[in-house]
């Protein structure tokens, strides 16, 4: 996968909810993820989520990072 912007994750994130309601997590590769908190945004929205960096969330979706360098993964429950 290509490296996304924070506009085109949340129209994937609006697809991917409209499909399956219960998707609650996102599974982001280390490097897309950085790319990710370049954006002010972004950065603000997920460091602002929780108190541990191990529970962060970004629009009510947990993230979980990955090894994999640019996965882009929603999770149902």
């Amino acid at each position: 996968m290509s490296i996304i912007s924070v506009q085109e994750l949340d129209q994937l994130i609006d697809e991917a909810v409209k499909e399956d309601k219960g998707v609650n997590k996102i599974l982001i590769g280390y490097k897309l993820f950085s790319h990710l908190m370049k954006d002010s945004e972004f950065s603000e929205e997920v460091t602002n989520s929780a108190l541990s960096p191990t529970q962060r969330k970004y629009k009510k979706l947990k993230i979980k990072v990955t090894t994999d360098e640019y996965q882009l993964h929603f999770k149902s429950k």
